[in-house]
């Protein structure tokens, strides 16, 4: 029987007795050695559930759609992005840092793939901006100066500056 590797050599090079390998060994040689390199998200498990903290605070900051957004507010009558994330979590019962940059330290990275409601989406080099997912692909934040919390799509702009992503909750 040969080993692991001269099989895999084999059936990538298609030396193993003059046929070309099935789909399914190609896959499988391939899911090895994607494995062996660690490209988790090459084959990432389906998104969790979202916990009763990120449910909650997904509700709470909903709650906030409409309010201005104000440089430094924390709510609840204003929010910028990380003020509104704060306030919705800490309403929720979890306590998290007060600035983008120090959120992003927070809790563990998620795949876009893998991305469930309540997860932070973090936007920009720093990063610079951060927002609540809310599943099917959008979000809720505080945009900018001049705007109100609102829900937006992950798409375009947002999808193309997406800096991480990271479950807290």
């Amino acid at each position: 029987m040969p080993s692991t590797t001269t099989l895999s050599y084999e059936i990538i090079t298609h030396r193993s007795a003059g046929r070309r390998p099935s789909r399914l060994a190609r896959a499988a040689v391939l899911l090895s050695a994607l494995l062996a390199l660690g490209v988790a998200e090459a084959v990432a498990a389906p998104a969790a559930p979202a916990s009763t903290v990120a449910r909650n605070a997904v509700e709470h900051a909903l709650d906030q759609v409409g309010k201005p957004y104000r440089y430094g507010g924390g709510g609840p009558d204003s929010f910028d992005c990380s003020g509104l994330v704060k306030w919705a979590y800490g309403k929720a019962g979890r306590s998290l840092p007060r600035t983008t940059y120090d959120q992003y330290r927070q809790g563990t990275p998620v795949s876009r793939a893998n991305a469930a409601r309540g997860d932070l989406v973090f936007f920009y080099s720093g990063p610079s901006h951060v927002g609540i997912h809310l599943g099917d692909g959008r979000m809720v934040h505080a945009p900018s100066s001049g705007k109100t919390v609102q829900v937006v799509r992950l798409a375009g702009h947002y999808a193309d500056n997406i800096a991480g992503i990271r479950r807290v909750g």
